[in-house]
Protein backbone atom coordinates (compact mmCIF):
# COMPACT_ATOMS: atom_id res chain seq x y z
CA UNK A 1 0.00 0.00 0.00
CA UNK A 2 2.69 2.17 0.79
CA UNK A 3 4.19 2.02 -3.15
CA UNK A 4 0.87 3.83 -4.66
CA UNK A 5 1.89 7.07 -2.75
CA UNK A 6 5.51 6.99 -3.40
CA UNK A 7 4.64 6.29 -7.30
CA UNK A 8 1.99 9.32 -6.78
CA UNK A 9 4.71 11.62 -5.49
CA UNK A 10 7.27 10.77 -7.83
CA UNK A 11 5.09 11.04 -11.16
CA UNK A 12 4.11 14.42 -9.04
CA UNK A 13 7.84 15.35 -8.70
CA UNK A 14 8.44 14.19 -12.29
CA UNK A 15 5.88 16.58 -13.69
CA UNK A 16 7.14 19.74 -12.07
CA UNK A 17 11.01 19.06 -12.90
CA UNK A 18 9.81 18.10 -16.73
CA UNK A 19 7.45 19.19 -19.84
CA UNK A 20 5.58 16.39 -20.79
CA UNK A 21 3.09 16.28 -24.30
CA UNK A 22 0.30 13.52 -24.94
CA UNK A 23 0.44 13.79 -28.48
CA UNK A 24 -1.85 12.63 -31.55
CA UNK A 25 -0.98 11.71 -35.08
CA UNK A 26 -3.33 13.54 -37.48
CA UNK A 27 -1.82 11.66 -40.48
CA UNK A 28 -2.73 8.41 -39.68
CA UNK A 29 -6.21 9.63 -38.09
CA UNK A 30 -7.54 10.18 -41.98
CA UNK A 31 -6.87 6.47 -42.58
CA UNK A 32 -8.84 5.39 -39.04
CA UNK A 33 -5.51 4.02 -37.89
CA UNK A 34 -4.82 5.82 -34.45
CA UNK A 35 -1.46 6.50 -32.94
CA UNK A 36 -1.13 7.92 -29.56
CA UNK A 37 1.59 8.93 -27.89
CA UNK A 38 3.40 10.53 -24.26
CA UNK A 39 6.92 12.89 -24.61
CA UNK A 40 8.64 13.75 -21.79
CA UNK A 41 12.25 15.39 -20.89
CA UNK A 42 15.26 13.93 -19.35
CA UNK A 43 18.13 16.04 -20.34
CA UNK A 44 18.69 19.40 -21.55
CA UNK A 45 18.20 18.27 -25.12
CA UNK A 46 17.25 14.90 -24.59
CA UNK A 47 13.62 13.05 -24.62
CA UNK A 48 12.14 10.17 -24.47
CA UNK A 49 8.94 9.61 -26.28
CA UNK A 50 6.91 6.27 -26.47
CA UNK A 51 3.49 5.77 -29.31
CA UNK A 52 1.75 2.82 -29.77
CA UNK A 53 -0.12 2.60 -33.35
CA UNK A 54 -2.91 0.55 -33.95
CA UNK A 55 -4.82 -0.69 -37.42
CA UNK A 56 -8.31 -2.61 -36.26
CA UNK A 57 -9.22 -2.71 -40.14
CA UNK A 58 -10.22 -6.58 -40.87
CA UNK A 59 -9.27 -5.31 -44.23
CA UNK A 60 -9.29 -2.01 -46.30
CA UNK A 61 -10.81 -4.45 -49.81
CA UNK A 62 -12.66 -6.82 -47.53
CA UNK A 63 -9.78 -9.16 -49.20
CA UNK A 64 -6.54 -8.40 -47.79
CA UNK A 65 -5.91 -8.53 -43.84
CA UNK A 66 -4.45 -5.26 -42.42
CA UNK A 67 -4.31 -5.85 -38.93
CA UNK A 68 -1.91 -4.39 -36.55
CA UNK A 69 -0.49 -2.57 -32.98
CA UNK A 70 3.08 -0.92 -32.89
CA UNK A 71 4.59 0.02 -30.02
CA UNK A 72 7.92 2.35 -30.42
CA UNK A 73 10.06 3.87 -27.10
CA UNK A 74 12.15 6.35 -28.21
CA UNK A 75 15.16 8.62 -27.13
CA UNK A 76 15.40 12.28 -28.88
CA UNK A 77 18.52 14.46 -29.42
CA UNK A 78 17.14 17.92 -30.06
CA UNK A 79 19.48 20.00 -31.94
CA UNK A 80 18.46 23.85 -31.00
CA UNK A 81 16.21 22.94 -28.14
CA UNK A 82 14.06 20.56 -26.57
CA UNK A 83 10.57 20.73 -28.49
CA UNK A 84 11.51 23.41 -30.75
CA UNK A 85 13.85 22.22 -34.42
CA UNK A 86 15.40 19.29 -35.70
CA UNK A 87 15.66 16.34 -33.50
CA UNK A 88 16.80 13.22 -33.78
CA UNK A 89 15.72 9.99 -32.72
CA UNK A 90 16.73 6.01 -31.97
CA UNK A 91 14.08 3.49 -31.30
CA UNK A 92 13.58 -0.21 -30.84
CA UNK A 93 9.96 -1.43 -31.37
CA UNK A 94 7.56 -4.55 -31.75
CA UNK A 95 4.34 -5.06 -33.47
CA UNK A 96 2.07 -7.76 -33.74
CA UNK A 97 0.12 -8.24 -36.83
CA UNK A 98 -1.71 -9.74 -39.12
CA UNK A 99 -1.66 -8.46 -42.95
CA UNK A 100 -0.29 -8.82 -46.25
CA UNK A 101 3.69 -8.06 -46.85
CA UNK A 102 4.45 -4.86 -49.08
CA UNK A 103 5.81 -7.74 -51.82
CA UNK A 104 2.54 -9.72 -51.69
CA UNK A 105 0.22 -7.34 -52.81
CA UNK A 106 -0.42 -8.98 -55.99
CA UNK A 107 -1.06 -12.59 -54.62
CA UNK A 108 -3.12 -14.48 -52.19
CA UNK A 109 -0.94 -14.46 -49.51
CA UNK A 110 -1.39 -12.90 -45.71
CA UNK A 111 1.15 -13.15 -42.93
CA UNK A 112 -0.02 -13.33 -39.06
CA UNK A 113 3.26 -12.84 -36.93
CA UNK A 114 4.82 -10.83 -34.38
CA UNK A 115 8.03 -9.07 -35.01
CA UNK A 116 10.74 -6.19 -33.54
CA UNK A 117 12.38 -2.60 -35.21
CA UNK A 118 15.35 -0.80 -34.73
CA UNK A 119 15.88 2.38 -36.16
CA UNK A 120 16.08 6.38 -36.06
CA UNK A 121 13.29 9.12 -36.60
CA UNK A 122 13.99 12.25 -38.34
CA UNK A 123 11.67 15.17 -37.16
CA UNK A 124 11.21 18.70 -36.73
CA UNK A 125 8.95 20.46 -33.80
CA UNK A 126 6.94 22.99 -34.71
CA UNK A 127 5.64 25.41 -31.28
CA UNK A 128 2.32 26.75 -32.00
CA UNK A 129 2.08 28.43 -28.83
CA UNK A 130 2.64 27.37 -24.67
CA UNK A 131 0.76 23.97 -25.09
CA UNK A 132 0.55 23.48 -28.78
CA UNK A 133 3.28 22.05 -31.00
CA UNK A 134 3.28 20.17 -34.33
CA UNK A 135 6.14 17.17 -34.59
CA UNK A 136 6.28 16.42 -38.10
CA UNK A 137 8.71 12.89 -38.38
CA UNK A 138 9.39 10.29 -40.84
CA UNK A 139 11.30 7.12 -39.70
CA UNK A 140 12.79 3.61 -40.35
CA UNK A 141 14.96 0.84 -40.26
CA UNK A 142 15.40 -2.67 -39.58
CA UNK A 143 12.42 -4.76 -39.12
CA UNK A 144 12.77 -8.58 -38.42
CA UNK A 145 9.59 -10.49 -38.54
CA UNK A 146 8.84 -14.01 -37.62
CA UNK A 147 5.49 -15.07 -39.20
CA UNK A 148 3.05 -17.92 -40.55
CA UNK A 149 1.42 -17.07 -44.39
CA UNK A 150 -1.85 -18.05 -45.22
CA UNK A 151 -4.22 -17.75 -48.18
CA UNK A 152 -6.84 -15.32 -48.23
CA UNK A 153 -8.71 -16.77 -50.62
CA UNK A 154 -10.32 -19.60 -48.46
CA UNK A 155 -7.37 -22.04 -49.27
CA UNK A 156 -6.43 -24.16 -45.99
CA UNK A 157 -3.36 -23.95 -44.48
CA UNK A 158 -0.14 -22.18 -44.95
CA UNK A 159 1.49 -21.06 -47.84
CA UNK A 160 5.17 -21.47 -46.37
CA UNK A 161 6.42 -24.61 -45.26
CA UNK A 162 8.58 -23.44 -42.25
CA UNK A 163 8.61 -25.86 -39.26
CA UNK A 164 8.10 -23.19 -36.43
CA UNK A 165 8.17 -19.60 -37.78
CA UNK A 166 8.77 -18.03 -41.37
CA UNK A 167 11.73 -15.01 -40.69
CA UNK A 168 11.56 -11.82 -42.72
CA UNK A 169 14.01 -9.01 -42.24
CA UNK A 170 14.50 -5.52 -44.20
CA UNK A 171 15.10 -1.99 -44.05
CA UNK A 172 11.68 -0.14 -44.71
CA UNK A 173 9.99 3.17 -44.01
CA UNK A 174 7.86 2.21 -41.33
CA UNK A 175 6.91 5.68 -39.31
CA UNK A 176 5.57 8.98 -39.97
CA UNK A 177 3.69 11.82 -39.96
CA UNK A 178 1.86 14.84 -37.84
CA UNK A 179 1.56 14.83 -34.38
CA UNK A 180 -0.73 17.13 -32.71
CA UNK A 181 1.09 17.67 -29.16
CA UNK A 182 -0.38 19.47 -26.33
CA UNK A 183 1.67 20.26 -22.82
CA UNK A 184 0.28 18.70 -19.60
Amino acid sequence: MKKIPALFVLLFCIQLQSQTFVKFNGATALLAIPNVGIETSIGEKMTFSADVMASFWESFNGYNPMKFITVTPEIRYHFKEKYNGFYLGGHIGADKYELQKWNYWNSNHYEDGFGYRLGATVGYNLKLNDKFLLDFFVGGGWHQGFYHGYYNDGTPGRYEKAVHWNKSGEWLPYRGGVMISYKL
